[in-house]
């Protein structure tokens, strides 16, 4: 009985063991018959080239340099903003005879890649030309790839974190009424957050002051200086007196519901800007900007240790590593650099990420001196990422939107961006041609004893 059943399972197991075997062979047959009629087809997009690099300098109302980049597949480039206020042509040099060159041939989809290779790739790096071009070549690289994945930005940036995102715009005047009623306008058109600004008595020229000019007609804008560059006068002690009553003298008109804000501008040694910090509690900042020079970062601490105003910090940062210290240090509350100075969203993407650790929100420079690109590369970050604070912002001229249209909108305090592929901007490049380059310096500060000052 036992033999017998023994014997059976070894004619079964061989037999099963045999049809293992042949198992392959006859697989392999199928698919050589299947693989004879039809090859089996690549999957997914064709390879992609760089083609071309175009550096497009013009000025309707400012001066601006874009990058156009243009690729092997027809009708697919990206546009990106490259504009250092003041230098401009060092830029477009950089990038025309530099920079352009190295990109012709590369895959454009390779967006960490090449940033690497543009940043790490010289022997000398960083520095604000430098920076500022990489952030145009950037911002083009990105709106390509929305462009081919049918999608804006933000969605590759991993989606909606938020339905649009908080904006502030300037108020200003040459005394505390005229600023109070520039409030009033920004409110009426819906601004939750205004950075309020006035001219200081005794004093020649007043950073982010309008002059003649309405304070709408200027918000986050440097008149165009055809000749050399124009000399403002500061003394701190007379700013130091000023300022808390300007916002003592807001808080009483507008109320508490709206959210204030001031820009120092890096004009104040440590010990100035803690006792500014200091005397502003009352007041309820939403923050106060940049209040020393980006050199003195220990100097925050002083600050930090005598005042519980928020702080934000990064309009001349042009590295994440500038950031560095002030963040995971905790002594400041927002960054705030350009993301056409710090190398695009690539960059900008590392510092969010590095800010969320710490508890430090975003609130990205946002003037009229850099164009509708970088607005736009602005909020595709802002919405898609969970650390995001404010987002200043500025409202065109037509003539720029002639240029550059397409890009963010406003409604009811917020900005945002539509559903269009990449970055949802655009460039005319027939209507840049009717607006050329015109000479322009940024002012620069003296204090009254003739010595220079940060402007």
């Amino acid at each position: 009985m036992l033999n017998t059943s023994f014997a059976s399972s070894r004619r079964w197991f061989f037999k099963l063991a045999g049809a293992a075997a042949l198992a392959p062979s006859f697989r392999q047959s199928a698919l050589t018959r299947t693989d004879a009629a039809e090859e089996p087809k690549p999957r997914g997009l064709p390879p992609l080239k760089i083609t071309e690099v175009r550096v497009i300098v013009t000025c309707p109302d400012r001066n601006y340099v874009l990058v156009k980049i243009l690729t092997s597949e027809a009708g697919l480039y990206g546009v990106g903003d490259a504009t250092l206020n003041g230098r401009e042509l060092a830029v477009a040099e950089d990038l025309e005879k530099h920079i352009a060159p190295l990109l012709v041939g590369r895959d454009p989809e390779e967006i960490e890649d090449t940033w690497q290779y543009l940043y790490r790739g010289p022997y000398w790096r960083g520095g604000p030309i430098q920076m500022t071009a990489l952030a145009g070549v950037d911002q083009a690289l990105w709106d390509i790839k929305g462009k081919r994945a049918g999608m804006p930005v933000y969605q590759l940036l991993g989606g909606r974190t938020r339905q649009g995102a908080l904006a502030y715009t300037h108020a200003s005047g040459r005394d505390f009424a005229e600023v109070e009623d520039a409030a009033r306008r920004a409110l009426e058109r819906g601004f939750k957050a205004v950075r309020a600004q006035v001219a200081i008595p005794g004093l020649e020229g007043t950073y982010g002051t309008p002059g003649r000019k309405s304070s709408e007609e200027t918000a986050g804008r440097v008149a165009q200086q055809s000749g050399l560059p124009s000399t403002e006068i500061f003394e701190p002690a007379p700013y130091l007196r000023t300022v808390p009553k300007l916002f003592e003298h807001l808080r009483v008109k507008l109320g508490e519901e709206v959210e204030l804000l001031h820009d120092v501008h890096e004009r104040l040694a440590p010990i100035e800007a803690a006792r500014l910090a200091r005397e502003l509690e009352p007041y309820h900042l939403f923050f106060l900007e940049d209040p020393l020079r980006p050199e003195d970062k220990q100097g925050f601490r002083l600050i930090r240790e005598h005042s519980t105003t928020p702080i934000a910090m990064g309009e001349l940062f042009d590295s994440l590593w500038d950031c560095l210290p002030l963040i995971s240090q905790q002594l400041i509350d927002f960054i705030r650099c350009d993301l056409d100075h710090i190398g695009g969203i690539t960059a900008a993407r590392k510092i969010a990420a590095l800010a969320e650790f710490y508890q430090v929100k975003t609130a990205w420079h946002g003037p009229g001196d850099i164009s509708p690109p970088t607005h736009a590369a602005n909020v595709h970050v802002d919405i898609s990422i969970p650390n995001f604070g404010i987002q200043e912002m500025v409202f065109f001229p037509d003539v720029a939107r002639e240029v550059l249209p397409g890009g963010t909108t406003f409604k009811d305090g917020y900005m945002d961006v539509d559903r269009t592929p990449g970055l949802g901007t655009d460039l005319n490049e027939e209507a840049a041609k009717k607006y050329p380059y015109r000479r322009s310096y940024l002012p620069t500060a003296r204090r009254k004893d003739g010595s220079m000052q940060d402007w």
